[in-house]
């Protein structure tokens, strides 16, 4: 990998990982990782281009079918695929389906672009993690085994004790706090070569006083009620949070048009 790579464009692929939920400005929009590796890639690249072509609650086939080939087309220099996870959530999931479907999507990829980053996505400590680890852990192993075969870069996030820690996940406990995506973002930036703005973006968060009982039941009270319930409801209905939702930067233009 080169040192400071200048890379003049970037378009990510994938679910609302990527999408950037849940780190929310003050308008109701998320920003994300991928918007703040872009505005660092933008700073040194002038006219720098960007595309985010993630929409939430997509599984892997909707992001082949959907998202892969429009990625392919523009030719950034840098594309980022982070897909497979919500499958594993499910509770019944074809790993053999989603590595296929991710070796389609890697190898539509890797030959239209300088560099692909592939991701081993962060998982929050705690009983949810523990039951689908198994299911993380096998989509990991194709990932690794992808980007060993197509060249690309793989940024470890699942091995990050910072990012398994339940205070850098949103009260909905599926997606990062902005701290966590400012920190997703250090990682993807040094992976692609470029010298550390945060060495120790893998470092556990400093320890606070824990949360006293009344406080964690009334948070999963609050949980369930505003999060888990509704995730239930739409597996049993097949409906996505992201059914009808445009991607949320569809077209490769300069970042400096959607700066906010």
């Amino acid at each position: 990998m080169q040192t400071n790579p200048a890379y003049t464009s970037l378009v990510a692929v994938g679910d609302s990982f990527t999408e950037g939920m849940s780190d929310l400005l003050p308008d109701g929009s998320y920003r994300g990782w991928a918007d703040l590796l872009a505005a660092r890639m933008a700073a040194r690249s002038p006219g720098f281009r960007y595309a985010n072509l993630a929409v939430r609650g997509k599984l892997i086939e909707q992001i082949v079918d959907e998202q892969v080939d429009v990625a392919a087309a523009m030719g950034a220099d840098v594309i980022t695929l982070v897909g497979g996870l919500n499958d594993t959530l499910r509770p019944k999931c074809d790993m053999a389906r989603v590595r296929e479907l991710l070796t389609q999507a890697v190898e539509r990829l890797a030959p239209h672009c300088e560099q692909l980053v592939l991701m081993r996505s962060p998982g929050r400590q705690g009983p949810v993690l523990e039951r689908f680890r198994p299911r993380m852990e096998a989509l990991f192993a194709v990932i690794d085994d992808l980007a060993e075969r197509h060249g690309a870069v793989v940024v470890d996030l699942y091995s990050a004790r910072s990012l398994a820690d339940p205070r850098l996940w949103d009260v909905d406990r599926l997606h990062l706090t902005a701290e966590g995506h400012r920190r997703v973002a250090e990682a993807v930036w040094q992976s692609l070569g470029h010298e550390p703005e945060d060495p120790e973006w893998h470092a556990p968060v400093p320890a606070t006083p824990p949360p006293g009982w009344m406080a964690r039941r009334t948070a999963d009270v609050r949980f369930t009620r505003q999060h888990l319930l509704p995730w239930i409801g739409r597996r049993l209905t097949g409906r996505s949070s992201g059914d009808g939702l445009p991607p949320k930067r569809p077209d490769l233009l300069p970042y400096e048009d959607s700066a906010r």
